[in-house]
């Protein structure tokens, strides 16, 4: 029964002790944090401030205490420590600069920070538009120089090629150049107008107010919008620029082809042509050959309208005196063969003595 008692008040005790660790741990916490408050107030200090006849009434208290403390002697240290404490009116006050202080750093973080993303803003809206550029820039060296120098293969070409496409950038840039000035002179001119303007105000006493500042602050953040709006139209329609160049050299390409295509069917056409007046003239050619075939060919169906056939007798005697006369040719033509070769050998027999005896030989070619 008292062992469970002991493990009671024990498991209590421990509670107890628990609670007294927690709180104060959350009033060291809450000390440290005012001690932090405080360094960062006296670190802000001009170390003049700190001299006992310019430091202001709210800390008198505690300058009289320091130098009262100083005199004391040490058996009376804790109510020394007592009275150097501060008292919550100024502890409210070190809080209320501190807290301004803090608002003040957070607004000048703040336009610091706008600031610098204002600044990665504009240069990556540069980036892009140079981007934009080169890539166009390319696009276009692949177009004109690249593309015809890789189908053409010339060296002086390829040279004349890029040297001349050169110097018409140099010459747009140029004229970018320009361009850029006089709009630079014309801001400088509008600005140098501004200053004379606000010159004349401030010497007639009509200084600028805050209200001026912040309607000239919204109409530069107004200004700022519209050249936004501006700079993406303009990216917008280089991208459509960029995609109408793309589909007009596709279309050029097909062009191109459809030219070449032309080309070949005109010669294939011409050819066609020639084809069909060389059939018309052989059509012609024929038509007269048929013509003529056909004059033969009533001719002779008139004269076999005429013919009428012989009488028999005559035939046969017309038949046997034909085959006589044949029978005589070839006997004839028998003689004929046999005197050639008599005469070949007597021919051959004088050409012989002719040579034995040194004369001119006869000729037997008949």
């Amino acid at each position: 029964m008292a062992a469970a008692e002991d493990g009671g008040a024990t498991e209590d005790d421990r509670k107890h002790v628990a609670e007294l660790a927690e709180k104060l741990r959350l009033s060291n916490a809450a000390l440290r944090a005012e001690t932090e408050m405080f360094e960062r107030y006296i670190s802000r200090l001009d170390p003049r401030d700190l001299v006992p006849q310019v430091v202001p009434e709210s800390f008198g208290a505690i300058s009289s205490m320091e130098m009262a403390n100083r005199r004391k002697s040490k058996a009376r240290r804790p109510s020394q420590e007592q009275s150097q404490r501060l008292t919550l009116e100024q502890k409210c006050d070190i809080g209320q600069r501190e807290l301004d202080e803090m608002r003040d750093d957070l607004e000048k973080l703040k336009e610091t920070s706008e600031r610098v993303v204002h600044n990665y803003k504009a240069t990556i809206e540069e980036a892009d538009i140079r981007l934009a550029e080169v890539k166009k820039a390319s696009y276009e060296f692949d177009r004109d120089v690249a593309r015809t120098l890789q189908e053409k293969q010339a060296v002086m070409m390829a040279a004349e090629k890029v040297s001349r496409y050169i110097e018409e950038r140099m010459k747009s840039k140029d004229t970018l150049i320009e361009k850029l000035r006089l709009k630079n002179a014309a801001l400088h001119v509008q600005k140098r107008k501004l200053q004379l303007q606000l010159q004349q105000k401030e010497e007639m006493g009509e200084a600028l107010q805050v209200v001026d500042f912040q309607q000239l602050k919204i109409e530069n953040s107004q200004y700022l919008e519209q050249i936004d709006r501006r700079n993406q139209d303009l990216l917008r329609l280089k991208l459509q620029t960029g995609n109408t160049l793309q589909v007009l050299n596709s279309y050029k390409k097909k062009l191109q082809s459809l030219t070449l295509e032309s080309k070949s069917l005109s010669s294939d056409i011409a050819s066609r042509e020639e084809m069909v007046a060389k059939i018309e003239q052989e059509t012609q050619k024929a038509e007269e050959e048929r013509a003529k075939a056909e004059a033969v060919n009533r001719k002779l169906r008139a004269q076999l309208a005429d013919f009428h056939v012989p009488h028999v007798l005559g035939y046969v005697t017309a038949k046997a005196s034909h085959t006589q006369l044949e029978q005589s040719v070839r006997a004839w033509e028998r003689k004929v063969e046999i005197i050639e070769m008599v005469l070949k050998t007597h021919t051959k027999a004088w050409n012989e003595l002719c040579a034995a005896a040194g004369a001119a030989t006869l000729n037997t070619d008949v």
